[in-house]
């Protein structure tokens, strides 16, 4: 069954949590090797429980893993482990530089939006060789919204669920106007896509797209924000989308599945 909901309310089960810092986190920066002879950047966060699943968080244009560092917290507070990757398409964002685009600069490494998917693989290959993770997530944010959507596809028997915040046809000079999409109709895996309430027509023919029969569509009832930043605390409608992912997460892609 798939849903389409427009929300300005919190589903009634969730319960509130109070306010989780990276300090309470337990958190490292970690190397892996990628596509062009360097290593990316990634910060590993771990619940206090061990967890067999792993969510792979990719930042927006622009930014770095910087872009998390208030969501991850949370996602580990639910029993997740968490992996916030600096793509090599990007600079920093809240203080937090993009280390993988500072080595792709320094080896003369291609760095516009599609050159970051070698990255997106390197980190699923890591999360499942290395990080020894059961069921993994993907999550991307704007641009690598849509590139979760193509490794979801070219990689299913690795991926347990998506979640991609603000997904569009980026690509168009390139690829063509209908190439995300293309990727979306091999997505079977329960998918959760959300978007600012300006950017529902843009995200709405993705996931129709999906032949996935366990999809949930989310946009608010108020105006929203575009990527993953709509689950900053001083977004004024972030309590939202948070009670949206958690109840897909806790449907579809449980921290401790069967518990």
């Amino acid at each position: 069954m798939h849903r389409s909901m427009i929300f300005g309310f919190a589903f009634l089960w969730a319960a509130a949590w109070s306010t989780v810092s990276r300090a309470d986190a337990r958190v490292e920066s970690i190397d892996f090797p990628t596509a062009g002879g360097f290593e990316a950047r990634a910060d590993l966060y771990e619940p206090e429980a061990p967890s067999p699943t792993l969510i792979i968080l990719f930042h927006q244009a622009g930014w770095s893993r910087g872009e998390y560092r208030e969501i991850a917290p949370k996602l580990t507070a639910l029993g997740y482990r968490v992996m916030a990757v600096d793509q090599r398409s990007g600079k920093g964002v809240g203080g937090v530089a993009n280390e993988t685009a500072k080595r792709a600069q320094s080896k003369g490494s291609p760095q516009d939006y599609l050159d970051a998917y070698p990255d997106l693989e390197a980190a699923l290959g890591h999360a499942r060789q290395e990080l020894n993770a059961k069921q993994i997530i993907v999550w991307g944010s704007s641009y690598s919204a849509s590139l979760v959507l193509r490794l979801a596809a070219e990689h299913p028997e690795q991926i347990a669920a998506v979640v991609a915040f603000s997904p569009g046809e980026y690509f168009k000079k390139s690829k063509g106007p209908a190439y995300v999409e293309g990727f979306a109709k091999r997505v079977k895996q329960p998918l959760f896509i959300t978007s600012s309430k300006n950017e529902r027509a843009q995200v709405k023919p993705i996931f129709d797209a999906s032949p996935s029969e366990k999809k949930i569509l989310f946009t608010p009832a108020s105006g929203g924000q575009h990527g993953s930043r709509a689950l900053w605390e001083k977004q004024p409608d972030h309590d939202v989308y948070w009670t949206a992912i958690k109840g897909f997460l806790k449907e579809y892609a449980p921290a401790r599945p069967g518990t």
